[in-house]
This record gives C-alpha cells, structure tokens and sequence, in this order.
C-alpha cells in the first residue's frame, strides 16, 4: 500500500478495494462489513433494515442535469434501492466553507427537498459545520439512509449462477462526460447532461414483478460499468461476458469520448444499474425496465459463465477483450 493517500484511492477502482481491505477492514472486523455491498442489510426489531453512507464533493457543485444536493440524495436513495430496500429517510451533514454565498446553500437545500419528494424520503436528522476559507473546497455534503428489505427478498453474490443473464437500464457514461465537459467549459458540454435520478422507482417495480429471479444489484457510479461488473464477478467466484454492440452509448457521450481517449465503461453514471437474473426470466425483466420512463433504453449486455472472478468484453468483430477494474480515475471528485 501506498505510503500516502493518493487521488486514486477514491475513484472506486483498485486502489479504493486496497485501502478497504488492506486499512479499514482490519480495523473494523465484522460480517456485515466484510460484505462490501452498497448498504448493510441487518435485522432490526420490526424486520430487516438496510443503511448506507455517503460523501459528496462533485466539481462543479451545479452541472447539467444536476447539483450536488440532488446528488447527495439520489447517490444515497440508489445505494439503498439496489440493495433490494425501499428507502425511507435520510440525515444530511453540511461542510461549509467560510465564504460560501448563501444563496448558492439554499438552492441546494431546495434541491433536496425536491429529491427528496421525487425519491419518497424525507431528512430526518442532520448536522452543519463550518470551516475558515481555504480549509474546504466551498461545500461537501454527507448523507446516510435507512429502508427496509422485505423478508423474502434475499439478493447475493453467492446465488449468480452460469447461463444468468446480465441488465442494464440505460445508455452508461452522462454523468462523467457531463462533469467533466462543465468542470473544462469545452465546446461540447451543452450537448451533454448528467443521468442523476432516483433508482428505487424502477427497481421496486422489478421486484414486484420477478422477485426471486433477481440475484444482485449495482449501481454503476464510481468506476462505471466495468467496475462494478469485475467487483461481481471477483465476489461471485464467476466470469462475466459484456456484448460490446448491446452496451448502450449515447452519440454525444460516445463521440466525446474518442475526442478526449475515454472509455465509457469507466465513466460515473447517477442514474443507471446492472442486475443480474436468471436467464428464464431475461426478457420479462427487460419488458417490467422498458416500460419505466427510466428504462426506455434498457437491454440485456452479457451473461455469467464458470470462471475465476475474470470479466471480459466481447467485440462485434469476434473478438474478446479482458476488463479489469479502473485503476486511477481520469476524473476526481466526479460525486
């Protein structure tokens, strides 16, 4: 491990799975921790609980699609949705900068109220510090949610299963491209937008429908696509198969892209998810996605084999690429 933290320790990819393991899990050994999913799921006295954390300190704090205030909602709202729990309530910290124009802080408290009424969650708790200017970067917002997840919902890496087939609900890669082309002022950036939305929508209405059939859920932000694809497939024990030609790109985020040498499997997105279900059941999953204004573009992009933890790209060509997880985020503070 590196003798100092460094800006890849936090873009999701290897380096953030060293420090976890290597730092943090030796410190706090325990089973609902060693999990490593988006929130730890425990039972509580009326039922099982979910809870999950996050931080955010996106530059830009107001971009295309978004700003960090609805950010911290949805980031936190989605982390609880893909872990199979409807989410209920919210706490919100504040890192306040010295200086901050307050007129900047009540349009994202407004935000997230607004996030908060779309998501169905309210802030119940919260807390506000202040620094001297120069100490902070203006703002960074905590948030920590709690759900509920249904008995007789039980979602893990230990049920994929060769012949699964793998979902996504959209077109991956907005939300980098769009922090990315504000954060520089390129030509491009009024062509792009973020994906920032609320998950738990969509996916409930999956679990409504083929409950049993849905084996793990992720949200694909840090580290994109292929990172948390690889992340499943070390955890699981199995390779995973991605169809290059089924992955959808938008032109605008594709073609930016290929100017700026990116690739989209790695790039954040706030408003897409990968699930994995049994195969039977593919194509009724991808009609109940289809019809959620969320997941229009939704297709099936790959499918889990035998294997050793490997993750692999299948081209239009024929041919076969290996992915591993992002190694040094090509853009910091990208949530």
């Amino acid at each position: 491990m590196s003798d100092v933290v460094m800006l890849a320790h936090g873009d999701g990819g290897a380096l953030t799975h060293e420090l976890v393991r290597d730092l943090f899990l030796r410190h706090f050994p325990n089973q609902t921790l060693k999990g490593l999913t988006d929130a730890a799921i425990f039972a509580g006295p009326g039922g099982r609980l979910a809870v999950s954390t996050d931080s955010f300190v996106v530059n830009p704090l107001f971009f295309p699609g978004g700003d960090i205030g609805k950010l911290a909602v949805y980031g936190t709202v989605n982390d609880l949705a893909v872990s199979g729990a409807s989410p209920l309530y919210l706490t919100a910290a504040f890192l306040l900068e010295e200086g901050l124009p307050i007129a900047d802080l009540d349009r994202f408290a407004a935000s997230m109220a607004e996030a908060c009424t779309e998501a169905g969650v309210e802030i119940i708790a919260g807390d506000t510090k202040v620094v001297g200017r120069g100490n902070l970067d203006r703002i960074f917002i905590n948030t920590a949610g709690v759900g509920v997840v249904p008995e007789t919902l039980h979602l893990g890496y230990s049920r994929l299963a060769p012949g699964d087939r793998v979902l996504i609900n959209g077109s991956i890669g907005e939300h980098g491209m769009a922090i990315l082309a504000a954060r520089e002022n390129l030509a491009f950036a009024g062509q792009l937008e973020s994906d920032c939305a609320p998950l738990n929508g969509i996916i409930a209405e999956l679990l409504r429908e083929i409950p049993r059939e849905v084996k793990i859920m992720r949200d694909l932000t840090r580290g994109g696509l292929a990172t948390a694809a690889k992340e499943i497939a070390v955890a699981a024990r199995c390779d995973i198969y991605l169809e290059e030609a089924e992955v959808p790109v938008r032109p605008a985020v594709k073609g930016a892209a290929e100017l700026l040498g990116l690739d989209p499997l790695y790039l954040a997105n706030e408003g897409k998810f990968m699930a994995v279900v049994s195969a039977p059941y593919a194509e009724d999953a991808l009609t109940v996605l289809k019809t959620h204004p969320l997941g229009r573009s939704a297709r099936i992009i790959g499918e889990v084999s035998d294997g050793g933890g490997n993750l692999y790209l299948r081209t239009p060509f024929g041919g076969t690429k290996y992915l591993d997880m992002l190694v040094g985020e090509p853009l910091p503070r990208i949530c």
